[in-house]
């Protein structure tokens, strides 16, 4: 063999680090991204409160038709009579009681016009349709 070339059962005299290196510099951008994606906002030293009671601000109820037509309040399924019942107390317990509507796109829209219509007949005002940002 020639002098420069080792043998194929001589050991080697160095380690090959480029995958270690490579491995490091992979971990180091995990750490930076994940560290930056943490930080929300500008940190800023708030005022502190009364020991007043808090007003309670009030809670949204979600309506939700999904695509088969199966109604929901909240996260329980319901059919249109409990709804109207649940929402008729709800409302008859605080007036100001929002409301917010997610129908599935391929829902028949008359399903959300009767829970809208059985919104107005309970007298709730404050009614939202959920929809999805368009993206382009």
């Amino acid at each position: 063999m020639a002098g420069d070339v080792k043998g194929d059962n001589e050991p080697y005299d160095d380690i090959n680090i480029t995958p270690m290196v490579d491995l490091t510099f992979v971990l180091l951008i995990i750490f930076i991204i994940m560290t930056t994606a943490a930080v929300q906002g500008i940190q800023v030293n708030l005022p502190q409160a009364s020991n007043a009671p808090a007003l309670e601000e009030p809670k949204t109820k979600a309506v939700t038709i999904t695509a088969d037509g199966t109604i929901f309040l909240d996260t329980y399924p319901v059919t249109m009579q409990e709804l109207e019942s649940r929402l008729a107390s709800l409302y008859a317990a605080d007036p100001a009681l929002p409301i917010v509507i997610k129908g599935d796109a391929t829902v028949q829209y008359q399903l959300v016009v009767e829970v809208l219509d059985m919104c107005g007949r309970i007298g709730i005002t404050h009614i939202g349709l959920v929809t999805q940002k368009l993206v382009k």
